[in-house]
């Protein structure tokens, strides 16, 4: 059967799952709670065991809960894209911030990147983290000149090297007409997210964190010098507490709540393909994103034999079955030759997005945090609860550009983002319009 209709674009052994699960399933540790600790970790994502792995090898008690299987939220379900300032300039967050911290959020950036890469070399993380470029194609001719300037400030800015590419060199990287040119980024990559996570959760258990799943945390109170946890099967007191909960903060913290907007992404996973036509849709296995402001972003997989798309699959939220075949689409709009691939894997996941579009680290009613990815968060939010223990256990050389007071939300925002199809509405109408307006 050809997949032009939703159930042959569905492999037979089609799983609404992450593909990163086939290597690196998730993990359930339902031992007993610790009573007491030094400190309790709310999230099992990369921040929150970074934290504790750093808190653990300076002596702490430590406990990381986890609302569900470990790393079952955004660390095992994202696209594994690595890098480090783009989002800051691409993402516009740019616009209002005072040019020296600008500046600061930039090194910081740079740092987490640098970070990650340290961290997976000297502790022999098995990440099949690979830098093999990421490229930037403008999806309209205005958004090409907007891409060299973006290329331009992180030249200036982080030293990366950038190559332009017009729109008749663009297939020299990535086998698709779709794009009006682009920039390549060399210095950028990708990892396996389930398996980078699974070394991260031996990484920080060998440090002595105490790591367990189904305990979500319904409740935080203070009590004097302490603070007490309530979950789903226990409590636990604590002297201190982090919240790395990212696009699932919930009810335990609604003032945090109130600050993340919680975007469900989609994402699919193709059928092995032909090696030969592999070559030809991505010849160096190079991370390609698109300059769309409901971003689409598609990679090879680790191993080379399947291609990966991701974005939303319309205004209002579907499941993961019915967007595969919308991603389906959207994939074949860059790479036509991909029609008759069928679709083995379909998931989704909650990436944390914030009003001034930055990450947030720091302190709010005694509780310790780090939030708000902004859909870049596997360099960032590693280094941000490496950050974030540093500065628990007093060892900060000087401090992170993303921990400051300010942490905006709106008077009309409680933590359930009602007017997400609205703003996605609006969006997809301004990348149609910018698209049409492109010469034929």
């Amino acid at each position: 059967m050809k997949p032009n209709s939703a159930t042959g674009t569905l492999h037979p052994d089609f799983k609404e799952q992450p593909y990163w699960w086939e290597a690196a399933p998730p993990r359930s540790v339902k031992d007993e709670l610790p009573g007491r600790v030094d400190v309790a970790i709310v999230g099992s994502g990369y921040c929150g065991l970074l934290a504790a792995a750093e808190l653990a090898a300076h002596g702490r008690e430590v406990v990381v809960l986890e609302a569900d299987f470990l790393g079952a939220g955004a660390s095992t379900r994202s696209g594994g894209m690595v890098s480090s300032g783009q989002k800051l300039v691409v993402g516009g967050a740019i616009d209002g911030v005072e040019p020296a911290l600008f500046e600061r959020m930039i090194e910081d950036s740079v740092e987490s990147f640098a970070f990650l890469q340290r961290l997976v070399r000297d502790a022999a993380l098995d990440a099949d983290l690979s830098l093999t470029g990421r490229f930037f194609g403008a999806h309209a001719p205005a958004q090409f000149e907007r891409l060299k300037e973006v290329g331009r400030i992180l030249h200036e800015r982080s030293g990366v090297r950038v190559h332009v590419y017009e729109r008749d060199r663009q297939r020299e990287v990535v086998g698709s007409d779709y794009f009006h040119g682009g920039i390549l980024i060399d210095d950028y990559g990708g990892l396996h997210p389930g398996k980078y996570h699974r070394a991260l959760c031996g990484y920080a258990e060998a440090r002595g964190a105490v790591l367990r799943s189904h305990a979500p945390v319904r409740e935080i109170t203070r009590e004097g010098d302490l603070f007490r946890l309530r979950t789903g099967r226990g409590e636990v007191v604590a002297r201190d507490v982090i919240v790395a909960t990212n696009g699932y903060t919930g009810a335990a913290t609604p003032e945090l709540a109130r600050r993340v907007v919680p975007v469900r992404s989609y994402q699919v996973a193709t059928e092995p393909l032909d090696p030969a036509l592999m070559r030809r849709l991505n010849p160096g296995r190079r991370m390609v994103t698109d300059t769309k402001r409901e971003l689409y972003y598609a990679r090879p997989s680790p191993d080379g034999t399947r291609m990966l798309l991701g974005t939303r699959p319309g205004v209002f939220e579907h499941t993961d079955r019915e967007a595969a075949p919308v991603l389906h689409r959207a994939l074949c709009r860059y790479w036509p030759e991909l029609a008759d691939v069928r679709l083995t894997h379909a998931w989704s996941g909650r990436v944390a997005m914030t009003f001034d579009k930055t990450a947030h680290m720091g302190t709010r009613d005694g509780v310790h945090f780090a939030l708000g990815c902004n859909g870049n968060g596997v360099a960032l939010m590693s280094y941000l609860g490496w950050r974030t223990a540093r500065k628990l256990l007093g060892q900060e050389n000087r401090p992170c550009a993303f921990d400051r007071p300010e942490f905006p939300t709106r008077g009309f925002y409680g933590g359930r983002p009602w007017f997400l199809p609205v703003v996605s509405a609006y969006y997809r109408a301004r990348d149609a319009v910018d698209r049409l307006s492109a010469p034929r």
